[in-house]
This record gives structure tokens, C-alpha cells and sequence, in this order.
């Protein structure tokens, strides 16, 4: 019997015998990890996000985070100090990447670097967890699709509901017909921002500590705004949306219940309505989907009010022709129908109520990261995987094109393109700043 290798000897083997034969899409980062290996983690972006990110990936003791990388250097003190010893530094993300011991990347960006950090780290072979929104154009979303599929690597977005018991469980008994036929979805995001909302500073020379012209990367150049950068960014459409970063979670509810691939129609109504800074998205919006399964769904972005948008606190609601099913981060109820004009049937369900083992946001997201983890060494797709993530946030991205269009919008699932109104494709991309490109 030949003597024995180790599982980092045969990559090593194969991949020489793949340059032998010509085989140049197998890489050497590619490592066959087996149940006991421990996988090295880097970590793109640690300001907020990222850095919870950190504590998260920091529960499982099968990984291990060798490299931290962020173009602001508060951001990387912080992300250190999260993550508490000593590792390497990066301010450019290419050059962490060519890190061959690191064998999965964490992007935690602003959602227009998505995809080129994506794509770049799909090509050294690298597995990917990539938070949401997946990207900030539609165009962009299916090419990291493609590139997910191109390189075979494992990828998660962070819907971390998609790990959670509770909707697990929920979503399985609708899809058992629990409710009956659902017809309608509401969901909102709320935060009441007058009269200021995130303030007007006025542009300034960037901090010191920030590569300015690398955080916006294929973004315009543009003067530095305090409000443009970390966090706040959000709330400008060129790096990100209010309707991204929450619907990113509720659409994927909406789809994953319905189970459904997303909308054949979109509207989106709303403006600037009270809040006075410096914003370009609305302060008040409201966005119709329909589906081909015969159900349609409302989300709401009210930050320009207050007052529960649910009953009881709830953050999703269902609606089907047996009952409803209301639902927020820990807990389930189905209230059975009511009947109505002219009915008399036998309502055939009872009031459920169930929590989740999960009760907090990091203890979901760490659930999360532990289904990434489980599914490098498996290499199963995600609970989350990158298909889910792109067909939720181009729900998102179809409602900021409604919006800033004032345009119905009817939309081929299959071919990812408008058919009302072909000239709105060219919302679907936009060229990069040089020298950036997917």
C-alpha cells in the first residue's frame, strides 16, 4: 500500500496534475477540508457589520480569522480590538487575497463593492460569505451568480433568517398549507427621523485615516461627506438604499414563503417628505410587488412616522385563506380567519403560537455562520446561498428603478430583464470609474 497523504498534499497533487493536462481552472487555493480541519478566515470590511461579523465567526472553534482588511484605519482598530489578537493588516483587499492560506473571505462592504470583491475572491478559489444586500445592481447580482458557479465555491449572503428554527418551522407548515392559499404579505421598515434625520454637514476633505478614492472604488469621484461614508452611506442610492438593506431580509421572507423566485410586476410610490438632511433616497415609500403564484406583497419605509405597522410588535405578516401568520425576530402566531361575506364554511385551523431557539440577532447570525462553516467542508450549497441572496435584493433594486422612474415595472423572471418599458433596462448596471470592472 502507498504511503498516505494528507488532504492539503492531494490538492497540492491534483492541481499539478491539472497544469499538466492543461487543467488551468483548478487552483491552488482550493483546499479539500475535512470535518477536523480548521478554516482560515479574512475579513473585508470591520466597521459595524464587519465587526460583529468578527464576534460571530469567533464562536466557532473550527475557524480561525487570520487577516482583517478595511480602507479606513478606525475601522481596522476596531475590527482589532473585536476580534482581540494580533493578525495581518490590509488596506487593499487584492493583496489580501493573495493569501493562499486564507480559505474563505467575509465581505462586509458597502453594498457597491460587493461584487467585484465577490468576483475576485470566487477566482482565487476562495469560499465566500458576503452580508446583504448581495450587490447594487441587478446585473451585477447574476454575475456573481455565474461566478459562484464558474469557481464551485460555497457561498452564504446574510439572511441569517434563513438559519433560524423559528422560520424554518414556519415557513414549512405554510408550505403544508397551514393557512391555506396565501394571498398577501406586509412588512415594514420604520423610523421615525424628523426633522433631521442624519443632518447636512457640508463636504469636507476626507479624515486622514480613510482612503477616500478607494471607498468609492467604481463609484464617481466625488468631494468627501461624512454622511457618504461608514454607516450612513445607506442612506444614498449610489452605495446603498433603505429598501436594500431592510427588504434585502423582509422580500426574502416574502419569497422564501411563497416559495417563489420573485415578482412578474412592481410600483413604488413615495418622496422626501419631511425629513430636511442630505439624503437622496425617500424618507416615505411604499412598494407593491405581484407574483405569478396569484399573491402580492407590501413593504413600507416610513421614516417619517412612528406607531407599529403590525399588530403585537410583529415584523412580517402572511396572509392566506385559512388564516394569517404574524411573525418577528423570536416568535410565530397564526390567528385562524374570520369569515366573511356570504361564508360558512369550517375554519380547519386553531391559534398557533411557537418561538425559535434563537432569541437574538447574533445568536441567528452565529447560527448562520455555523451553516457556512458546515457547508465548506460539505461543500452543500448554503441555507442562503448566493441564487437566494440575488433573487431577494432584485426585488429591492426593481423597487428603487420604480421609484426613481415613477414606472410600473413588469419583470421576466427568467431572462432578468423589463418588457414593458425596455429603455428602463439601462437601470439594471451602470458603467464603473476606471480602473474598476467585473
Amino acid at each position: 500500500m502507498g504511503k498516505a497523504i494528507n488532504r492539503r498534499e492531494f490538492n497540492k497533487h491534483i492541481f499539478k496534475t491539472g497544469m499538466a493536462l492543461g487543467l488551468t481552472s483548478i487552483k491552488p487555493t482550493m483546499k479539500i477540508l475535512g470535518a477536523n480541519d480548521r478554516i482560515n478566515i479574512g475579513v473585508i470590511g470591520t466597521a459595524n457589520r464587519g465587526s460583529q461579523m468578527i464576534e460571530a465567526f469567533k464562536e466557532h472553534s473550527d475557524c480561525d480569522i487570520i487577516a482583517l482588511c478595511d480602507v479606513h484605519k478606525g475601522s481596522l482598530a476596531k475590527g482589532a480590538k473585536v476580534l482581540g489578537k494580533s493578525v495581518s493588516h490590509y488596506k487593499d483587499f487584492r493583496k489580501m487575497l493573495e493569501w493562499k492560506e486564507i480559505d474563505a473571505v467575509v465581505i462586509v462592504t458597502p453594498d457597491h463593492w460587493h461584487a467585484i470583491q465577490f468576483i475576485l475572491s470566487a477566482e482565487t478559489g476562495k469560499d465566500i460569505y458576503v452580508e446583504k444586500p448581495l450587490s447594487i445592481t441587478i446585473y451585477e447580482g447574476r454575475k456573481m451568480v455565474e461566478a459562484a458557479e464558474r469557481y464551485k465555491i460555497v457561498s452564504q449572503v446574510g439572511s441569517h433568517r434563513r438559519s433560524t428554527t423559528l422560520y424554518n418551522r414556519a415557513v414549512d407548515l405554510v408550505h403544508k398549507g397551514k393557512i391555506g392559499k396565501p394571498t398577501s404579505a406586509r412588512y415594514y421598515r420604520i423610523s421615525n427621523m424628523y426633522p433631521n434625520g442624519i443632518g447636512n454637514p457640508p463636504d469636507t476633505a476626507p479624515p486622514k485615516d480613510l482612503d477616500w478614492d478607494m471607498w468609492l472604488g467604481p463609484r464617481p469621484n466625488i468631494p468627501y461627506n461624512e454622511n457618504k461614508c461608514l454607516y450612513k452611506f445607506r442612506w444614498f442610492f449610489d452605495y446603498s438604499s433603505q429598501t436594500g438593506n431592510w427588504g434585502a431580509h423582509y422580500n426574502d421572507l416574502a419569497l422564501w414563503f411563497l416559495n417563489e423566485k420573485g415578482p412578474v410586476r412592481v410600483a413604488a410610490f413615495g418622496g422626501n417628505y419631511a425629513v430636511k438632511d442630505n439624503r437622496d433616497i425617500p424618507d416615505t415609500m411604499q412598494v407593491m410587488y405581484e407574483y405569478g403564484c396569484g399573491a402580492v406583497s407590501s413593504f413600507g419605509i416610513y421614516e417619517a412616522s412612528s406607531g407599529p405597522g403590525l399588530p403585537e410588535g410583529a415584523e412580517f405578516e402572511l396572509r392566506g385563506t385559512d388564516g394569517t401568520l404574524y411573525s418577528s425576530g423570536d416568535w410565530v402566531k397564526i390567528k385562524p380567519a374570520d369569515l366573511g361575506q356570504f361564508q360558512t364554511r369550517e375554519i380547519p385551523i386553531k391559534e398557533t403560537y411557537f418561538t425559535g431557539t434563537e432569541k437574538s440577532h447574533h445568536k441567528q447570525t452565529t447560527k448562520h455562520v455555523r451553516n457556512f462553516l458546515d457547508c465548506i467542508k460539505s461543500r452543500k450549497k448554503c441555507n442562503a446561498d448566493i441564487e437566494i441572496g440575488h433573487r431577494s435584493n432584485t426585488m429591492c433594486l426593481l423597487a428603487n428603478i420604480a421609484y426613481k422612474t415613477k414606472s410600473l415595472i413588469e419583470w421576466d423572471l427568467k431572462e432578468e430583464r423589463i418588457t414593458n418599458n425596455h429603455t428602463l433596462n439601462q437601470y439594471l448596471h451602470y458603467e464603473y470609474r476606471a480602473p474598476w470592472k467585473l
